[in-house]
């Protein structure tokens, strides 16, 4: 589904991906971790071609997005919903208006067509009673299951989240990662998930991704994610008081 091939990228001085390589099958849930500057949102921005490589190649479904232009790079876009780290609701428009914005910018669909299927996904995210209220109405939980909604309003193939549960109480992150899963469970989405949060990551990956200094080192699913011998990371579970025991009773 999507591939990184040797990618490189550099801000000035500063390289941040530093021969990048690694696959995504369709239909899995990876989660990517790593230290603050170790590349991850840049890797996901890579994906949706926010950041264009200055070496190597991101393949999606088959077709390069990194060189892609025109309609080619809108059409493969298409394939993906993004969850931006804050939520990036409109303030000044409801939550339905903010769902239903891409739908209004990018389709001739009637208003009543509109409302409905806007009302449809936002039953999908528990927010069905949020239709008419203002992003300062509710909580950040709920914004972020708004900005959710709108990320899924065209039922995408893959959806990329950054930072999910950034900024909210663990009741609240615990809801997000069920709805991460719920939502694969029934649109067969593949996710693309880029957190500090390494219980949401050991909860609702089928693979944990580390990066370190701009490189991919750890590939796996969560149970040996957590076993591993990586000097890097067992420094980084350490430093995040990872109890294996109460880990797997908790998540696994």
């Amino acid at each position: 589904m999507i591939t990184f091939e040797d990618v490189h990228k550099s801000f000035g001085s500063k390289k941040v991906l530093n021969g990048m390589a690694f696959e995504i099958g369709a239909g899995e849930t990876i989660v990517i971790v790593g230290t603050s500057g170790a590349g991850k949102s840049v890797t996901l921005k890579h994906m949706i071609r926010l950041l264009t490589p200055d070496q190597g190649r991101v393949i999606v479904a088959g077709e390069e997005i990194s060189s892609a232009t025109g309609k080619d790079l809108q059409r493969l876009r298409g394939k993906f919903g993004y969850l931006f780290q804050s939520a990036a609701l409109l303030q000044w428009l409801s939550v339905g208006e903010n769902v239903a914005l891409p739908l209004r910018e990018h389709t001739k669909m009637k208003n009543k067509e509109i409302e409905d299927k806007v009302r449809g996904i936002l039953e999908k995210v528990s927010l069905g009673d949020a239709y008419h209220k203002y992003p300062s109405d509710i909580s950040g939980g709920m914004q972020k299951r708004a900005g959710l909604a709108r990320a899924i309003i065209f039922e995408p193939e893959i959806v990329l989240y950054d930072e999910p549960t950034s900024g909210l109480d663990p009741v609240t992150s615990r809801a997000i990662d069920k709805l991460i899963i719920d939502l694969q469970n029934q649109m067969g989405v593949t996710n693309v998930v880029v957190t500090h949060d390494m219980i949401s990551a050991l909860k609702i990956a089928t693979r944990i991704v580390m990066l370190h200094q701009g490189q991919m080192i750890e590939s796996s699913p969560p149970d040996v994610f957590i076993r591993s011998e990586n000097k890097v990371v067992r420094g980084f579970l350490d430093s995040q008081y990872i109890d294996i025991d109460l880990v797997q009773k908790e998540t696994l």
